[in-house]
């Protein structure tokens, strides 16, 4: 078996080792967290592999508190945007994050950070002396990543291939893939793959929401679009989607409901999963004071950490109180509320070793804000969860989480200290999530190639074929009413009613010729 695994490897990767030359590769990072750490990790690999990376990093949007930046082999061109943008983009940010945590937020406050980014884009087109420079190192390859749809525009206007990130869970973006609604639940269902009748109604109807979000969407840019592309070849962001080459998904079918996928579509999730480490001895000193009862590890994502709540943090540090376990708590001190005591058995710190932390041998369980990142590695590395989804598309990670057995979720409404110790004591007793979530992990550990192989082993193809035209189905050109065979359908029932109207005709003129026939006779 081993033997057939090696042999796979070598024949995936030995003719992008033998055929391929150093390619020239840009990747655009204008979003900050998670998503920027992708985009360094995606760099970083490309480059490791003999590639000449180079990352456009815009640098206003890190959002990332306490993050250690390590050195970097791949080049990297820094990009401010003026401050007054940077201004308005937080403030609708901050906006988005305060509404999003009372439990008010609305699809108008995300649309409007949408509005921000699709400026800011105009504003980067704008400067001819970036997009010159740019356009002159006639790069083989552009990396895109989908939050932020100014990428697509930045590799339509440079005139080159590109291939797309999907940083989040699939269904978020349409793309073009075929998603049966049956069994293929719709972004914000809140639904399984198995779905009862009423759950395919819902799905149903839901799919028609989603279509007209994606429209709005899209429309933030749209004035973006009409400022720098003349109106004859003018892009359109729905077609600019299926244009790219490959799409790399931030999942795995250890944690995703299985589905039909294309074939220029392929699951890298678990790309920041790294070989663990030992962790700094300040963690190791604290974990050992525990001993076999172990430690909690909470994080709760890159962009919640510029929020300054103190309801949230009160209740989740009386209830953490309540276990035997440490827990160590990504959490800026400096914001930690005055008048609230510090439980003795938890550690706060501006930054952590996510990854070696999740390897560490006596951690029991993740809380954490269900992040497409987080969840992987934590599915990497066998260790249960209890979400607490605060935005986007955590409500559907931590759905799967649950349909998986992996661990728990709590609504931040419903988030009080009672409910959430009760949460975490449930999954560290219950060793059925620790079963069920080692079995997910081995799946991933068991795949012939690593996410990272994977990457690096498509892009070489595209770049040695010239493209993946090969890979892309004619249905990726067609309208939708060729693509559900609706212009079919219509046919058929309108030559169907037309035969069945003709044939009623010619039976009235038999009846009626019958009729007179007999009249005759009689006369």
């Amino acid at each position: 078996m081993r033997g057939q695994r090696v042999l796979l490897l070598v024949g995936f990767l030995l003719p992008g080792l033998l055929l391929s030359e150093t390619a020239k590769i840009l990747t655009l990072s204008l979003m900050g967290g998670s998503h920027f750490l992708l985009m360094d990790r995606i760099s970083q690999i490309l480059q490791d592999h003999g590639h000449n990376v180079t990352m456009f990093l815009q640098r206003g949007n890190l959002l990332l508190s306490g993050f250690k930046e390590g050195e970097k082999s791949y080049n990297v061109i820094n990009w401010l945007l003026p401050e007054d943008f940077n201004k308005e983009f937080k403030k609708s940010f901050d906006f988005f994050m305060e509404e999003t945590l009372g439990g008010r937020s609305t699809f108008e406050h995300y649309f409007n950070i949408l509005e921000q980014l699709g400026l800011q884009c105009s504003h980067l087109l704008r400067r001819h002396d970036i997009m010159n420079s740019l356009k002159n190192e006639n790069f083989d390859l552009v990396v895109v990543e989908t939050f932020d749809y100014c990428p697509f525009l930045v590799a339509e206007k440079l005139g080159r291939p590109f291939v797309s990130f999907l940083p989040t869970s699939f269904g978020t973006v349409d793309f073009g893939p075929p998603s049966p609604l049956s069994y293929v639940p719709v972004f914000h269902s809140l639904l399984t793959d198995r779905m009862d009748f009423w759950g395919r109604v819902k799905n149903f109807l839901m799919f028609f929401n989603f279509c007209m979000r994606q429209r709005r969407i899209h429309s933030a840019f749209d004035k973006t679009i009409k400022e720098h592309f003349p109106e004859g070849p003018r892009p359109v962001l729905s077609h600019l989607l299926k244009k790219a080459e490959l799409w790399f998904v931030n999942s795995d079918f250890a944690f995703e409901f299985a589905r039909p996928l294309l074939p220029n579509t392929v699951y890298v999730g678990g790309l920041l999963a790294k070989p663990i480490k030992p962790v700094p001895q300040e963690f190791e000193n604290f974990i050992a004071k525990f001993g076999d009862s172990g430690f909690v590890l909470v994080t709760l994502g890159s962009m919640v950490s510029v929020i300054r709540s103190q309801e949230v943090p009160k209740e989740m540090n009386a209830a953490f109180a309540r276990l035997p376990q440490g827990v160590i708590w990504k959490y800026k001190a400096s914001h930690w509320p005055k008048d609230i005591k510090l439980a003795a058995n938890v550690k706060l710190v501006d930054w952590l070793p996510q990854n070696d932390l999740l390897g560490h041998p006596h951690i029991r369980l993740f809380v954490t804000h269900g992040g497409m990142n987080s969840v992987m590695e934590a599915i990497q590395h066998g260790v249960p969860m209890v979400g607490i989804p605060i935005l986007g598309d955590q409500y559907e990670n931590m759905l799967r989480v649950e349909a998986r057995n992996f661990g728990v979720s709590i609504r931040l409404k419903q988030l009080k200290a009672e409910t959430l110790a009760l949460k975490m004591k449930q999954v560290m007793e219950d060793k059925r999530y620790k079963s069920a979530v080692v079995a997910a992990s081995i799946i991933r550990r068991s795949h012939p190639l690593t996410p990272a192989q994977r990457l690096v082993g498509w892009i070489d193809h595209i770049l040695q074929t010239g493209g993946a035209a090969h890979l892309k189905p004619h249905a990726l050109q067609q309208p939708w009413y060729e693509q559900y065979l609706l212009d079919v359908l219509l046919f058929l029932l309108v030559a169907t009613l037309g035969t069945a109207w003709l044939c009623g005709k010619l039976l009235g003129l038999v009846a009626r010729w019958l009729c007179g026939s007999r009249k005759l006779k009689k006369a």
